[in-house]
């Protein structure tokens, strides 16, 4: 493929991440296990990402997310407890960190009948929703001066399965927030308006169920199902608008379940993870596979582009969160380095908004966040 095509990508980004240099050397490994593992001691250029803080649950926990502003994050389980953490200041973190317990603002026990599957925040952090394997969201007023849920939630009841994931779109057009939830069942993504709490669109097209949803501004998303497909949705024309197989098995046209995926901020590229271990980079322009590669060596449950979209960090069910260095040739192998390792399967990583620092969360039952010590 002629890798000119992708000029745009790696003159985007340039070669320095917040930090203000490489946080590791390009060195393309061949993106198997041997490589990875061999590539976490210290010495070579590699980070070494330091855990901050441990939140421990009695079950596993499944979902943590920043608040927008960053100043504190939310945490649900199996155990059906909802959290708010502070996040604390890491002026002063050395590699001989002692982890600690995060300072808990907000605890909710028995927030949903059944497991917290998935959460998220709105743009501006002023509404939260979690979605349950009881078959209902949750949506909640946020008050960021007290850290504190306010008013009457709202429950939505429309789902006849699992909810899988959720996210915030901002209808522009007159000002309130769009609620975007999807997972079992009936296979169907429903869209809620905030400021009445009614839904008031299905859209159906799946034929899985929706395990991942993700926007990145304005009125698209994207949906990742069981279906092995990509969906592209616009609520301007209230329908999906493309739809994609991401290729696991390289010289077919075989998939694998979509179980996570995002897209870059500028719209260009999809990252999807895969149930056969597979990431693939996806020119959405260009509409064209880029390029398959595996991180991990089981499902890839949790993709995310860094703040600055330099990396990726993916979360997998072989217990590891790894780095993936996106600054050079996108068609050519991938840098990929484990910066952070549960004692069970990871189910989901997150990204500070704009510091270097991400949360995972695991069946090991805790969730951890994880920074790089001033250098």
């Amino acid at each position: 493929m002629d890798c000119k095509i992708f000029h745009w990508w790696s003159g985007q980004r340039g070669n320095v991440n917040s930090h203000g240099s490489r946080l590791f050397q390009p060195t393309p490994t061949r993106n198997n296990n041997s490589d990875l593992d061999n590539s976490e001691g210290s010495g070579n250029g590699r980070p070494r990402f330091v855990a901050v803080t441990t939140l421990e649950d009695v079950q596993a926990v499944r979902c943590a997310e920043f608040h927008p502003g960053g100043q504190l994050y939310a945490v649900g389980s199996n155990s059906k407890t909802l959290r708010i953490c502070a996040y604390p200041k890491l002026t002063d973190l050395r590699e001989d960190h002692q982890t600690y317990q995060p300072m808990v603002l907000f605890k909710r026990t028995k927030h949903h009948k059944g497991s917290i599957y998935c959460l998220a925040w709105s743009p501006v952090g002023d509404l939260m929703a979690t979605g349950s394997n009881d078959k209902t969201v949750k949506l909640m007023r946020f008050n960021s001066d007290t850290s504190n849920l306010e008013g009457d939630e709202v429950e939505l009841t429309m789902h006849d399965g699992t909810i899988r994931d959720l996210c915030f779109l901002e209808d522009t057009s007159n000002k309130s927030s769009l609620l975007i939830s999807g997972g079992a069942g009936d296979c169907k993504i429903y869209v809620t308006d905030c400021a009445t709490g009614t839904p008031f669109q299905a859209l159906s097209g799946h034929t899985g169920h929706i395990l991942s949803l993700y926007t990145w501004g304005g009125a698209m998303f994207v949906s990742g199902s069981h279906d092995k497909t990509v969906r592209f949705w616009d609520l301007r024309t209230r329908g999906c608008v493309n739809m994609v197989t991401p290729i696991t098995v390289p010289g077919t046209r075989q998939g694998s379940p979509v179980a996570s995926l995002c897209v870059d901020p500028s719209g260009r590229l999809l990252v999807s993870g895969h149930e056969d271990s597979s990431c693939v980079l996806y020119d959405i322009r260009g509409g064209r596979n880029v390029q398959c590669f595996k991180p991990h060596s089981a499902d890839v449950r949790s993709i995310r582009f860094s703040p600055s979209a330099y990396y990726l960090l993916s979360g997998g069910y072989d217990n590891k969160l790894v780095l993936t260095d996106l600054q050079g040739d996108l068609t050519l192998p991938l840098p990929s380095v484990v910066v952070a390792q549960h004692q069970d399967k990871v189910i989901s990583g997150r990204w500070h908004p704009s510091e270097f620092s991400f949360l995972s969360t695991s069946a090991d039952k805790t969730a951890m966040l994880w920074a790089l010590p001033p250098i």
